[in-house]
């Protein structure tokens, strides 16, 4: 028994470290992780650490600042890296016919009783449906209006043409995409902002550069924007970000104001979708309905000022004019002529046959 003891005390300090990287692979291998593709303010820490309590789990969150970003995000290995995305109801239709996003089943999500009718309705929500399949679940929307410096403007800006005004041209901020300022244009000449013909791709396009000129920059984020309309003394924002920009000027105290042009404003609606090659699907269905919870989708609206799907939003007018977005005619072409644009190029923009 002594000599048995003695062999065990040599052999411990072999074999211990052993048995305790055993025991730590598979506490890591039994860990679940839910990777989260969403926009900022969607999926704040505080919120995120409740969710992994409860499920005993660990949440992946990538933050992305721009459809075209997401865009990359879910191309880079058809949408295995991540379960769980946030995207409007254009990008949804895309990933959907791209085959990068599961049907849903949306009576499985308990809290979905808990929407206003308008976002149960699915069959009236533009492109969140293929054929009788719903891919996705309403979440947040916003309108994407103009916000203004009060102390530059006797009267707020009443039009989307605001944007190219002479008069303000270096202060005059607008968001880095491309589909949404090919919309922007094509609204302002009094187009479709949607559908834009193949032979008014030139107008818009010059109609793009002259907003170059004027602009002080196109940013990327809402911290960038609401840094520069500090330091530059801008006068106008496009607000891509929708009230989420306006609220967080106004938190660092800028006394600026809000609209929605006459034209109309882009709005989008943000869904939580599942990705096709998702690792746990019953997670993902986990998550979404913990994000419609009333306590966290009212943390959404407190913190970013976006409009959640279970309450009406106060303080805005029910008859303003709201553009949802929808899937555009060419999407690749908007994008290779705006890389062109941002980049300096001058008019007439000569195409390839």
């Amino acid at each position: 028994m002594f000599a048995l003891a003695l062999i065990m005390s040599y052999l411990r300090p072999l074999w211990f470290p052993l048995l305790l990287m055993c025991l730590c692979t598979q506490v890591a291998a039994d860990e679940r992780t839910l990777r989260v593709l969403a926009w900022p303010g969607y999926a704040d820490s505080d919120l995120v650490a409740v969710f992994e309590q409860r499920q005993h789990v660990r949440v992946e969150v990538t933050l992305v600042g721009s459809d075209e970003v997401l865009r990359s995000k879910m191309a880079e290995h058809q949408g295995a890296d991540f379960d769980v995305i946030a995207a409007n109801t254009a990008e949804v239709h895309r990933y959907a016919g791209l085959g990068l996003l599961q049907p849903l089943r949306p009576e499985r999500i308990a809290n979905t009783s808990r929407q206003l009718p308008r976002f149960r309705d699915y069959a009236r929500i533009p492109d969140i449906r293929v054929g009788d399949q719903v891919y996705a679940i309403p979440y947040v929307w916003s309108d994407m209006g103009l916000i203004y410096d009060r102390h530059q403007f006797v009267q707020p800006p009443d039009s989307i043409a605001s944007l190219w005004d002479p008069n303000l041209q270096g202060r005059v901020l607008a968001f880095n995409t491309s589909n949404h300022n090919f919309s922007l244009a094509s609204l302002a000449l009094g187009g479709d902002p949607f559908v834009i013909r193949s032979q008014d791709f030139a107008h818009v396009s010059e109609k793009l550069i002259d907003l170059r000129r004027n602009v002080l920059t196109f940013y990327s984020l809402p911290e960038e924007a609401a840094e520069l309309f500090r330091s530059h003394k801008v006068a106008l924002v496009f607000a891509n970000y929708g009230r989420q920009q306006l609220k967080q000027l106004q938190d660092a105290g800028a006394d600026v104001g809000y609209v929605v042009p006459r034209e109309g404003a882009l709005a989008w609606l943000d869904c939580w979708a599942v990705s096709r090659k998702a690792q746990d699907p019953a997670l993902a269905y986990s998550w979404i309905n913990y994000m419609l919870e009333p306590q966290v989708s009212l943390a959404l609206s407190q913190r970013q000022a976006l409009n959640n799907t279970l309450h009406e939003p106060e303080g805005q007018a029910s008859s303003q004019p709201l553009i949802w977005l929808r899937p555009v005619e060419d999407d690749g072409r908007r994008a290779a002529l705006w890389q062109r644009i941002v980049s300096g190029e001058r008019a007439p923009l000569q195409e390839a046959p």
